[in-house]
């Protein structure tokens, strides 16, 4: 073998190791970067479990987003991908990790199937009607050229009368013009009133398809509530008037329990009875959405003194015992919650109104579970 080639393969070989050596030395400082710190001062946890929380916490946003950018057909996607997290473990074997990857492989897949579909068809409706109304404007501009035809015949027959001497005969294409001009003219607004209650058929129809889809837009498939994106809409536009309003953001407390040992069918009773709870202790005015999992929101159009007094009498409303039913009969729950109130001040965004709800929120809940107020374990 010639020395340059056995030169090349030794450098080769050389920067092979140099690489690995790198890598076992990027791989021990991800694992003491990733550490985590317990409550009692030790460190816990290592690389896997944050890539783990990480994963799942990306399939959570991924749920989130596919409901926001397509609520048609986002509400599925969001259920499957948290069932899925809530599979994830730090102690999960390798096999069943690449069959989880496979199966948000395959939700995501449908999920744009299901989304293209989705679009397609409000794309083929706004086609259909620019298409009638093209045809509209089409038959309107022919019936009118039709018309300007028939009149220009009436008006060169009348200019005839001028050169005739005969008092009958004048009298005759008069009556004859006459006649014509009458039928043409009725021709005319048949055909428009024709056509404009044509018009006016199709623009209602598209119009109905326009609110019915913006209804299923603005509210949560599975609670009914206002969606997340019409919350998102209420707070702007009242940031935009310069409105007096407080946000509310509420938690169920120990909710993922619920999922994880009664499954999400019963989680999704919950949350179905809790929305209702929530619905009947606000007032007509209060604009009431689900925020996300097991997250709600609230919109108070008054001051923070009368937001506080709001948000304690629901308190008392929606915690309590609820009757979900289950896979083995109905379960008896104990629901507790957590919120957190933020007022809006004259410049805030709706981002800042959200992150000071946000923390009133989880300090709430460290409070309870410092005071060993923690959510109560469901009974059967």
């Amino acid at each position: 073998m010639p020395i340059e080639a056995v030169a090349g393969l030794c450098a080769v070989e050389q920067s092979s190791k140099a690489r690995e050596a790198r890598m076992i030395s990027i791989k021990r400082y991800l694992d003491s970067a990733f550490e985590v710190e317990g409550e009692d001062g030790s460190r816990e946890g290592d690389l896997a479990t944050a890539a783990i929380a990480a994963y799942g916490a990306s399939l959570v946003e991924m749920g989130n987003c596919s409901l926001e950018a397509c609520p048609g057909v986002g509400d599925g996607l969001k259920r499957n991908l948290d069932e899925l997290r809530s599979n994830l473990s730090p102690a999960i074997e390798m096999g069943a990790l690449a069959a989880t990857e496979s199966k948000v492989g395959e939700e995501l897949r449908g999920w744009g199937r299901g989304a293209a579909k989705h679009f397609e068809k409000k794309a083929r409706e706004v086609k259909e009607m620019l298409l009638a109304m093209a045809r509209t404007a089409e038959s309107v501009g022919a019936r009118d050229e039709r018309c300007a035809g028939q009149m220009n015949a009436v008006t060169e027959r009348l200019k005839a009368i001028a050169s005739l001497d005969d008092l009958t005969a004048i009298r005759v294409s008069i009556e004859e013009s006459a006649a014509e001009l009458k039928t043409s003219i009725s021709r005319m607004v048949a055909e428009g009133k024709a056509t404009l209650d044509q018009l006016r058929g199709q623009v209602a129809e598209y119009q109905a398809k326009l609110e019915e889809a913006e209804a299923i837009a603005a509210r949560d498939a599975l609670t009914g509530l206002s969606s997340r994106l019409h919350v998102e809409a209420q707070i702007e536009k009242r940031i935009a008037a310069g409105a007096v309003f407080c946000a509310a953001l509420i938690d169920i407390d120990g909710f993922k329990r619920v999922n994880d040992e009664h499954g999400h069918l019963t989680g999704d009773g919950l949350l179905k009875q809790f929305a209702s709870e929530l619905r009947s202790a606000c007032r007509a005015t209060d604009v009431i959405g689900r925020w996300g999992g097991d997250e709600f929101i609230l919109l108070f159009d008054c001051p923070l003194a009368e937001a506080k007094a709001q948000t304690e009498r629901l308190r008392k409303w929606i915690c309590g015992s609820y009757t979900v039913g289950g896979g083995h009969g109905d379960l008896k729950l104990h629901v507790d919650a957590s919120i957190g109130l933020a007022s809006y001040e004259a410049g805030d965004s709706m981002e800042k109104l959200i992150a000071e709800a946000d923390r009133a929120m989880y300090a709430q809940k460290a409070s309870a579970r410092g005071d060993g107020a923690g959510p109560k374990r469901p009974t059967a």
